[in-house]
């Protein structure tokens, strides 16, 4: 069955034995594995074989390194390949590199074979969310088409939203959030604002303040969207759809009460709309919108940081702060010349 496929994996690395490492403990797992001196050897092997869908690889490397290995992979039309990164720990400026040119994951050296084992079964599992994916994207590309906004925003707050959830279940064991549904909270984010294709255009593009009537207009959009996704919810049951029913309709709750549609607060609020909200708010302060100019990472966190414990979780905000060098490679990677002009309340 598909859901217990393992997919091949590259492993691309100017030390043998780091190869050799990898190597032996992929193939005892399971997995079939290549192997690549460089990035040079690395696309060579890409080019002939089509089922390589994993790929790990070392940054620092003769004739190709890590860096354009990454940027001409996903320079290329074709199935998506998931690409881990191998870093030094103390090479911050290197890591935020390689994951603003596209790079997925990360791993430092030296390298726990623990950690490659979670590695992998975590990439395993967003490659087979391929075809929910696609889907999602499209239902929520509905909502752009009316809105003016890119591509890109869906796929920053999905990354987002990932990075946050990740760290909120790696610090906070116990919630029991697995590291599987963190990765599908971060699959349904993109319909997070499905409701707003109930808005009239009149509201949704206005450049000035709303009024209150049309302010009470654009608030409904949580209420038509998280109905419509729990109605889909309550006739299949699929567990992503209820942590997308709970992103659309309370992602604007507050943590201390004030927000809408039904007025939350605290543990109230399921958790994956904490984390959508502010995943959300990162992106509205750092992109340009029809009313605003973008802020720049060091305002938007200054903001956030304000906002701890009043409209955000506290601990959401401590995960923000702990992976911002993250958000930041994620904002430069998917950062765009001309920003959506659409209202994002």
């Amino acid at each position: 069955m598909e859901s217990n496929k393992l997919y091949k994996v590259l492993v691309v690395d100017d030390d043998p034995m780091v190869r050799i490492l990898l190597r032996t403990r992929l193939e005892g797992d399971g997995y079939a594995v290549e192997e690549a001196e460089n990035g040079m050897s690395a696309l060579e092997r890409l080019a002939g074989d089509h089922e390589i869908r994993i790929i790990i690889t070392d940054l620092l490397m003769p004739e190709m390194n890590g860096f354009e290995l990454i940027s001409r992979i996903r320079g290329q039309d074709g199935r998506y390949a998931y690409i881990i990164v191998l870093s030094q720990m103390s090479d911050r400026k290197s890591l935020i590199h390689a994951l603003s040119n596209g790079a997925d994951d990360y791993m430092t050296k030296p390298i726990f074979l623990d950690e490659v084992r979670l590695r992998l079964a975590g990439a395993a599992r967003l490659l087979r969310l391929e075809g929910q994916d696609a889907l999602i994207f499209s239902m929520a590309k509905m909502m752009e088409f009316r809105s003016e906004e890119t591509g890109y925003h869906l796929e920053r707050v999905r990354r987002f939203t990932r990075i946050a959830a990740r760290d909120f279940a790696i610090s906070h064991p116990e919630y029991r959030l697995s590291l599987s549904i963190a990765d599908e909270i971060a699959l349904v984010s993109p319909l997070h604002d499905i409701g707003k294709i109930a808005v009239p255009d009149c509201i949704l593009h206005k450049p000035g303040k709303l009024d209150a009537e049309e302010w009470a207009r654009m608030q409904m959009h949580t209420t038509i969207g998280g109905n419509l996704l729990e109605e889909l919810y309550q006739k299949n049951g699929t567990p992503y759809l209820r942590f997308a029913y709970e992103i659309a309709k309370f992602h604007h709750e507050w943590w201390d009460g004030s927000g809408y549609p039904c007025g939350l607060a605290g543990e109230e609020i399921p958790l994956a709309s904490r984390i959508m909200a502010l995943a959300d708010v990162y992106d509205a302060l750092t992109s340009r919108r029809s009313y605003k100019d973008e802020f720049s990472h060091e305002t938007a966190r200054r903001i956030i940081l304000e906002k701890s414990g009043t409209q955000f979780d506290p601990r959401i905000v401590e995960g923000f702060v702990r992976r911002e060098f993250e958000w930041q490679a994620i904002r430069e990677r998917f950062r765009e010349e001309l920003q959506p002009l659409s209202r994002s309340p």
